[in-house]
């Protein structure tokens, strides 16, 4: 019932060793493996590899594992207690499968091994997402129906989840949105917001089921991208939602063909020849060449040069047009809308990479479709907008130094429609900008590129029409800005300023230096009272050092462990160090140690019946008492961090007053357990250290804020706690997770000002 040392307890549990490297799956991936000797093994002798994927609540999933060599054998674990096992798919196969509805949403291990202990040899894993276990949008929430909207391939959207929007079963608002496809067809749809974890899903005929939450392809990016191909004809609808439930915000939904859907066109199709300024009249009908989806077509040859730029436009009034280009090296172009004009007309403006014969495909959109058209090839100089405003020659400017100009027709344009400015600037990690567009004669939106590529948008400021960027640049190097509208074709003048910023009311009035007044308590030797515990001392002794050695410690502070540890000694020790700390002060409490649970009949009411508490050398500190020490608190912030068992029950308690914020390493029912592997008497104890002393501070800004820490800590959890087994007191079990309750705590309010490096 105390925090302990969790043992495996089955044949089939996994050591708790560094040697399990783990590898991450992707839903709808497969790998190849071998178990070998080299290979970590479980207590009973097997080989294993381990795999992680993430999943959502909800959704179903496949996994299966072959092999020719040994008998594959299949463990999955994960939160929401997920504790599957299989032997053999099904009679006769010595196949491994398992499939289930997933519970919660977090991350999940799979183990691959083998029936037998020491059986080595190859093996595939392949982890499928299972439909009809999956989130099926649209999910209605009260009832409500959601009405799609249409997105027609080549093109990009705006869209905002909100307040109103259907919802999914699992609570993230979500926009879905439609279009039809051929069976073979390929798309890519990507998914980009600044102020939410974008999520996709993807639904259509044939079973085609995908869901992606982070682009692989991004390099830490959090947009969302999924290339998926039409498994039969119909229409497919692209959800997009968010990541956690609730979020909101504005973003980008953009839907391209792979490869350009339609096939590159022959060199030995025939066809007139055009030049530079021809119009063309024709006619799709029947007896015209088809491509391999359907629709009619006509081709034309056009003699280009290397850097030549051409305005292709088609236009008729009896079908939706579409242009394909096609030219040397493999070299493929396609459009279906003007992305300057509210019709379904196509142009395609582009510049040729090289000399030589060009194929014009005049086409249609939906297959079967007939009917007369107007094909124009015009020269392009000065107005491809195929090339997005980054591929401007950009101006370059200074911090601070403002700039004006003036959208206009002739400028390069988004694929979007909009006209766009670019800048760029040189910052390093950690300064903190505020980038400001006004202007009166359009709505300004304003697009910030990194260094390394990903991008942040913002459509209005404070007064709902100007663009405001407030933001801690996370790298060093070059970023690009670039000035454009909501919506396409606006024009007028600007003006655009990058200022140095301070952050916000909150964070600038912290001031630095040793603001941190501190009460750490740790107790490994409980004197016979209680079983000791190994490293729980030395929790609370390295926790100051390391806040002292970065300046932030107060002189006032107090550690307390092993038999200074009394409940006397602490309540003392908090009186002494609370009254000494002011307004402009972080107070915290830490504690490492055991916990304990008793029967409550008096004070608060706890919905369970049972009241927490840490157990001290001598005694017990209940939450009810830890609540009214911290009532007596007159700080800016008051931050509980307790690692032991049952130790969320306190946040019902004490975080219930503006500016406390509770971490707690485990759920009020479970045990915590003790971080053999890092030599730590708990896992928070050992990440709250890294986190304070600089690993949270993920923008480089000096500032570890109550956002930064608590993100910190969560993913550090889900790495290296998520198979960490924990139990009630009646012996259930299910697995540590860890409890952040930040309260009235704001995400950008400052738990620790770090010292500035040079």
């Amino acid at each position: 019932m105390f925090k302990m040392i969790l043992a495996a307890s089955t044949a089939l549990t996994l050591l708790a060793t560094p040697a399990f490297a783990q590898q991450v799956l992707r839903i709808g991936g497969a790998v190849d493996g071998e178990l070998s000797k080299v290979d970590a093994q479980l207590d009973s002798g097997e080989y294993a590899d381990r795999y992680t994927f993430q999943g959502r609540a909800g959704q179903g999933v496949r996994i299966r594992m072959t092999a020719t060599g040994f008998d594959p054998y299949l463990m999955l674990r994960g939160p929401g207690g997920v504790s599957e096992d299989n032997d053999d798919e099904g009679e006769g196969s010595t196949d491994a499968a398992l499939a289930l509805t997933l519970p919660s949403t977090g991350t999940y291990t799979i183990s691959a091994t083998s029936y037998r202990a020491g059986e080595t040899g190859r093996y595939h894993l392949q982890l499928m997402g299972d439909n009809p276990g999956q989130p099926s949008p649209p999910s209605s929430r009260r009832g409500a129906t959601n009405d799609a909207q249409t997105i027609r391939p080549g093109s990009d959207v705006r869209g905002e989840l909100g307040a109103g929007d259907d919802a999914l079963s699992t609570g993230e608002y979500v926009d879905v949105w439609r279009f039809n496809a051929r069976r073979g067809e390929s798309y890519v749809a990507t998914l980009s917001a600044s102020q939410f974890d974008p999520y996709l899903l993807v639904r259509g005929p044939g079973d085609l089921s995908e869901d992606n939450d982070d682009d692989p392809a991004a390099g830490g990016s959090r947009n969302s991208r999924i290339a998926f191909t039409a498994q039969a004809d119909g229409e497919i609808t692209v959800s997009a939602t968010s990541y956690e439930p609730g979020e909101t915000g504005t973003y980008r939904l953009s839907l391209q063909r792979d490869g350009g859907g339609a096939q590159p066109l022959r060199s030995s199709s025939s066809g007139p020849a055009v030049g530079m300024g021809d119009v063309r009249t024709g006619r799709l009908e029947n007896g015209d060449g088809q491509l391999e989806s359907g629709e009619f077509q006509d081709i034309y040859r056009f003699a280009g040069r290397a850097g030549q730029e051409l305005d292709l436009r088609m236009t008729s009034a009896d079908f939706d047009p579409y242009l394909l280009l096609s030219g040397p090296d493999g070299f493929t172009a396609q459009n279906d809308d003007d992305p300057a004009g509210d019709t379904r007309d196509s142009r395609l403006l582009v510049r040729l990479p090289a000399t030589g014969e060009y194929l014009i495909g005049a086409t249609s959109y939906e297959p079967g479709e007939r009917g007369a058209y107007q094909l124009s090839v015009l020269d392009g100089a000065g107005q491809v907008a195929e090339r997005s405003a980054a591929d401007n020659a950009p101006v370059q400017i200074s911090i601070g130094e403002p700039v004006s100009g003036v959208l206009e027709a002739g400028d390069n344009t988004l694929n979007s429609g909009e006209y766009a400015d670019a800048y760029v600037f040189t910052a390093r990690r950690g300064q903190r900008i505020r980038a400001e567009l006004t202007s009166s004669a359009f709505d300004a939106y304003i697009m910030l590129s990194t260094p390394s590529g990903e991008q942040t948008d913002n459509d209005d400021g404070d007064d709902g029409t100007d663009s405001v960027l407030d933001m801690v640049l996370a790298e060093d190097g070059e970023y690009r800005l670039r000035v454009t509208s909501y919506a396409p074709g606006e024009t007028g003048s600007y003006r655009l300023v990058v200022n140095p910023s301070q952050g916000s009311a909150r964070q600038v009035s912290v001031p630095g230096g040793a603001r941190i007044f501190a009460v750490m308590v740790g107790v490994s030797d409980y004197g016979g009272v209680a079983n000791d515990l190994p490293y729980t001392d030395d929790d609370a002794r390295q926790l100051a050092e390391t806040l002292r050695d970065a300046g932030s410690l107060n002189p006032a502070s107090v550690v307390l462990t092993n038999a200074e540890a009394t409940t006397q000694g602490v309540r003392d020790a908090f009186a002494r160090v609370a009254a000494q700390a002011g307004p402009d002060d972080l107070f915290l409490f830490f504690f490492s140690g055991h916990g304990d649970r008793n029967e409550t009949t008096t004070g608060p009411t706890e919905p369970d019946g049972q009241s927490e508490s840490i157990v001290l050398r001598d005694g017990q500190i209940s939450d009810t008492e830890m609540a009214q020490l911290f009532g007596t608190l007159n700080t800016r912030l008051a931050l509980l961090v307790l690692d032991s068992c049952y130790s969320g029950g306190f946040a019902r308690n004490v975080v219930d007053r503006p500016g406390v914020m509770g971490v707690f390493s485990s759920e009020e029912d479970l045990t915590s357990a003790v971080a053999d592997k890092f030599r730590a008497g708990g896992y928070l104890s050992h990440f709250l250290r890294q986190g304070v002393a600089g690993a949270a501070d993920a923008d480089g800004d000096r500032l570890v804020t109550a956002g930064e820490l608590a993100t910190y800590l969560r993913r550090q959890f889900v790495t290296e706690v998520d198979n960490v087994e924990a139990t009630t007191t009646d012996g259930q079990r299910n697995y540590q997770n860890l409890v952040i309750d930040r309260g009235g705590v704001q995400v950008d309010d400052v738990i620790v000002r770090l010292p500035v490096t040079d």
